[in-house]
């Protein structure tokens, strides 16, 4: 009955929002600084409470810089609310997995991430690629330009790689910051575990330096803090950062949060991730469904003992932007 209740509920949202497909949005937003709010907020509120809490937004790297534009002055507040940027598709994956992204695309992404860098964050590159030697590629190419890199054989991101073994730059080292990273798992879908514990074991039979995974198992159950404390530990005695995923840009429909009323917040549905919709990002009620009170999605992050979160649809400017 539950399956097809959300069915049900799933069409008369698209339904709906179909009737909304040549709403064009108010020109008076800037959709970027609204993004780059958002972030700073999330950021102020999660350091308050831990101060070491790490933020990492994935994409949308155009807002590092005032206005978007690779040769206009750093967004110093911007950048001084983060810790790093997660970059995906950097070398591999830009129009197809396995196959290398264009170097015009290449290039242009590499002038923002740089500006990030050089006020002192970390990079974090997942490029999608699946044999060896174009793994070893990006590895090689992401450490020449002093960034820490995933490739990821599985856009899923649902696997452990078998490959490289060992890990690449391995290490026994105690990670207690982000700057310490010199390697990482990309692990949000625990699809092909059937338990916890399952994902425990096979996580900490490895030795990354950083996990990014998902607050939520299989079942809509969210990870403890005791079971998070056991993922920081690598196989080698060596410790790891627990980060959280976190879609701030999109709802996506097997959410806690998910009801059967449409909030004004809520757009079309995502045509390329089923299940996934568009949000109005900065609209209150959305935004305090995220951050800012105890029974918020970042607050339950925290609590379950998290070393940071990890926060994507950071590029939904760009969307808004196109509707303009």
């Amino acid at each position: 009955m539950k399956n097809v209740f959300l069915i049900i509920f799933c069409t008369t949202i698209v339904l709906s929002s179909c009737n909304n497909d040549d709403e064009i949005m108010p020109a008076g937003i800037n959709y970027k600084q609204e993004m780059r709010d958002f972030v700073i907020g999330i950021s102020k509120y999660s350091k308050s409470i831990s101060p070491g809490f790490i933020i990492v937004p994935q994409n949308g790297i155009e807002l590092v810089t005032t206005t978007g534009e690779a040769d206009d002055r750093p967004h110093n507040d911007y950048l001084n609310a983060i810790d790093a940027n997660g970059q995906e598709d950097l070398f591999y994956g830009y129009n197809s997995d396995n196959s290398p992204t264009p170097p015009t695309e290449n290039l242009y992404l590499r002038k923002f991430l740089d500006i990030s860098k050089n006020a002192g964050n970390a990079i974090l590159v997942t490029d999608y690629c699946s044999t060896p030697a174009k793994m070893d590629d990006s590895f090689s190419k992401n450490q020449s330009n002093n960034y820490i890199s995933f490739a990821a054989n599985h856009r899923e991101l649902n696997v452990i790689p078998d490959y490289p073994n060992p890990v690449f730059s391995e290490n026994n080292k105690q990670i207690k910051s982000i700057s310490e990273v010199q390697n990482f798992l990309y692990l949000i879908n625990p699809e092909k575990f059937s338990t916890k514990t399952e994902f425990i074991n096979a996580v900490t039979a490895t030795n990354y330096d950083l996990l990014i995974m998902d607050l939520f198992f299989n079942d809509g159950t969210t990870f403890t803090n005791t079971e998070i404390n056991q993922l920081k530990k690598k196989k080698n005695g060596g410790s790891r950062l627990v980060i959280s995923y976190m879609s701030i840009g999109e709802a996506e429909d097997y959410r806690y949060y998910w009801s059967n009323d449409k909030p004004d917040w809520l757009d079309r549905e995502n045509p390329e991730w089923e299940g996934n919709f568009k949000v109005k990002y900065w609209n209150n009620d959305w935004q305090k469904i995220i951050y800012g009170n105890d029974d918020s999605y970042l607050k339950k992050i925290l609590d379950a003992g998290f070393d940071g979160v990890y926060l994507d649809i950071i590029d939904a400017f760009e969307y808004y932007e196109s509707r303009r």
